[in-house]
């Protein structure tokens, strides 16, 4: 059956509903912004007899209640037709085109023998189901044509059959075109619109419409469902959070699977603001649609979800913020009368300028919160915007609960004393303290000692194992950390030297999150507050500094503020680095030249022997080079320990410095 010619049939029998039950827009009406689609004819889809959820009412009752609170009087009329043959293609093939078609011809003794086929794909078939599939895809594309030509600001396709079930090839769960991508795709030919973001609240994954955009990057498909572990209707894996897109698509689907029924307007609340609006802003649309399926919704025995109408309409207002409030509502599922009826109201009295219902004090639910945070993780490969931490759960038993970072830094605080007698050393302002309190060690000879050892290191790397890769479990027997200092510290209590030990791993503070434009980083205010205040005041003439990893950094800073002093005073300068690139010697000081060739004699810079550096040109500002056979960062200031003394022996004894490997 040729689509085009049946179209042409039937449109004097659509031009009389309209003219009988919806008449156009008079030019003498007032000029509205916001429009709508509706046609009884979709209600031709159907079997008398049948109980499904999927039945006629559904648009009815949505009609008739904005009708009955005055809200289609503040919207226009848009002419709704039969979707183009040339735009299925562009979503569907022509296989499947014709596999939907050829229902119209069904007998109704094929229907009966064929029920069971139909069931198996969730879907109820008559000879008009076509009829009513072509007007539910050819009113969402009116619906998005009107916005995307700017004739209209927004508009509400009250449409059915679904479509975002629909797959390029096969037709299921109660849809048979994908109504929303096949107007986005002819949005994108015939407008300037190409940046199009869908937002999926429909109870069900819209496996059709992620198919349909799945490596194309200038749709951003956004999806709230229940997913259940892939058992929740469609079932299987692609509605799960790391099915992200794929080739030049990668990062523009985006799932928050909710792993169970119940969840509320919190939970969606709190995707909204820690997900969808962070990634949608930074996606910057043209247009955005919504695929307003209304089976999450309070009373839907179906979804069983407890989301309001002034949850969707809080929903709608945020989405209303995005592409210049060009926004497009195409109806999808929802399956108690009163539920789709009442969320359809609130949204569509959100869509003509109402403020939306104010909500009542809410907590997101646990599972919301760890289900969104791991959404989180997943999408912050893709998106700058999001930031997981920003998302990180609250456990209940965050009164009585540590932070990893505490537990070592106690630990470490312990540890120190126990061992080396060591001391906390205090710190001068309550920021500094709250962000490095605890961190600073020293030993009691600390101002009374002729030669000192200044240890600027990080935490050292935690050795985990996961009992639960989706909940983030670790396993504790099988944890532990590796802390490559502790070698070290013992060989500078043994050679009797005193030891400042500064462990540079900071807790991020609102405070210094919120810095001064052109005020010092937080560790070089602390190196400088330590260097004067304890090195500068004691009896050491004789320092050598060693730094550690991303520790190294900090010491060039220290340089920088204190040049002189940390020549006049310092034996040698030793940098294990890591992988990470090699600091210079500051160039913006009056001392830079001096500086430079003091560091080159002073310096030993330890590196593995695969180090980018190593293929460059070295520099007198890199210090002196000495490769080792080594590539794990963790295990090279081990390895390096002999070296390390060597140099250090050398320097307080008064030889030579003979290390040097470039």
């Amino acid at each position: 059956m040729d689509i085009e010619t049946e179209q042409a049939a039937g449109s004097s029998a659509i031009a009389e509903s309209r003219a009988v039950s919806l008449p156009l827009e008079t030019s003498r009406e007032p000029q509205r912004t916001i429009g709508y689609v509706y046609d009884p004819v979709m209600m031709t889809h159907w079997r008398p007899g049948l109980d499904h959820p999927e039945q006629p009412e559904r648009i009815s009752r949505i009609y008739q209640i904005l009708k009955d609170n005055k809200v289609l009087a503040k919207m226009r009329r848009i002419p709704g037709r039969r979707v183009r043959r040339e735009e299925v293609l562009l979503v569907h093939s022509a296989v499947h085109l014709a596999k939907v078609l050829e229902i119209s011809s069904f007998s109704e003794e094929y229907i009966l023998e064929s029920e069971a086929f139909y069931n198996e794909l969730s879907l109820y078939v008559s000879p008009k189901t076509p009829f009513a599939a072509e007007l539910s895809a050819g009113g969402v594309i009116e619906a998005a044509l009107a916005v995307a030509r700017n004739n209209l600001k927004k508009t509400f396709a009250i449409v059915r059959p679904p479509g975002h079930h629909a797959e390029p090839e096969e037709h299921m769960g109660f849809c048979f075109f994908n109504n929303v991508a096949i107007a986005v795709r002819t949005v994108q030919q015939l407008t300037p619109v190409k940046k199009v973001l869908i937002l999926d609240w429909d109870v069900h994954h819209g496996n059709g419409t992620q198919k349909a955009f799945y490596d194309d990057p200038s749709v951003l498909y956004i999806s709230l469902h229940r997913y259940e572990g892939g058992r929740f209707y469609p079932c299987g894996p692609f509605g799960s959070m790391e099915m992200s897109g794929e080739g030049e698509g990668l990062g523009y689907s985006v799932n928050i699977p909710w792993p169970e029924k119940g969840m509320r307007d919190a939970d969606y609340l709190h995707a909204f603001y820690h997900v969808v609006m962070p990634i949608a802003r930074e996606f910057a649309p043209d247009l955005v649609i919504i695929s307003a399926g209304f089976d999450a919704a309070d009373g839907d025995e179906l979804g069983e979800c407890h989301v309001s109408p002034a949850g969707y309409a809080h929903m709608t207002h945020m989405l209303s913020s995005l592409a210049g409030g060009r926004l497009v509502v195409a109806l999808e599922g929802g399956y108690n009368l009163d539920a789709i009826s009442k969320s359809a109201l609130a949204v569509a009295r959100t869509i003509v300028g109402e403020e939306p219902p104010e909500l009542a004090p809410m907590i997101a639910s646990e599972t919301a919160t760890e289900t969104v945070w791991l959404v989180a993780k997943e999408q912050s490969k893709y998106w700058k915007s999001i930031i997981p931490k920003n998302a990180e759960p609250r456990e209940e038993l965050e009164d009585i609960s540590f932070s990893i970072p505490e537990v070592l830094k106690a630990h470490r605080q312990d540890y120190l004393y126990r061992n080396y007698n060591m001391l906390q050393v205090p710190l001068l302002t309550p920021i500094m303290e709250e962000r490095f309190g605890g961190q600073i060690m020293c030993t009691s000879d600390i101002m009374d000692n002729k030669v000192m050892v200044i240890f600027l290191h990080e935490f050292g790397n935690i050795r985990a194992e996961f009992d639960s890769v989706t909940k983030g479990t670790l396993s504790q027997e099988h944890s532990y950390l590796v802390d490559c200092s502790k070698q070290m510290i013992a060989w500078i209590q043994e050679e009797g030297y005193s030891l400042l030990d500064v462990n540079l791993l900071p807790k991020p503070t609102e405070a210094l999150e919120k810095r001064r434009l052109g005020q010092a980083p937080p560790e070089q205010e602390l190196m400088t507050y330590l260097w004067d205040n304890y090195v500068l005041l004691s009896q050491a003439q004789r320092l050598i500094l060693i730094g550690h990893g991303s520790a190294c950094h900090s010491l060039m800073l220290l340089m920088q503020t204190r040049p002189n002093s940390m020549m006049r005073r310092t034996l040698a300068v030793l940098q294990v680095v890591g992988n990470a690139k090699v600091p210079l010697t500051p160039r913006d000081v009056k001392e830079a030249t001096e500086l430079r060739a003091w560091y080159a004699k002073h310096s030993l810079v330890i590196l593995p022997n695969n180090h980018p550096l190593l293929a460059e040109k070295i520099l007198k500002r890199h210090g002196r080079i000495w490769p080792l056979d080594e590539t794990k960062p963790v295990k090279l200031i081990i390895k390096a320990l002999p070296f390390v003394q060597d140099f250090i022996r050398q320097a307080v004894t008064g030889q030579a410095l003979t290390n040097s490997g470039s």
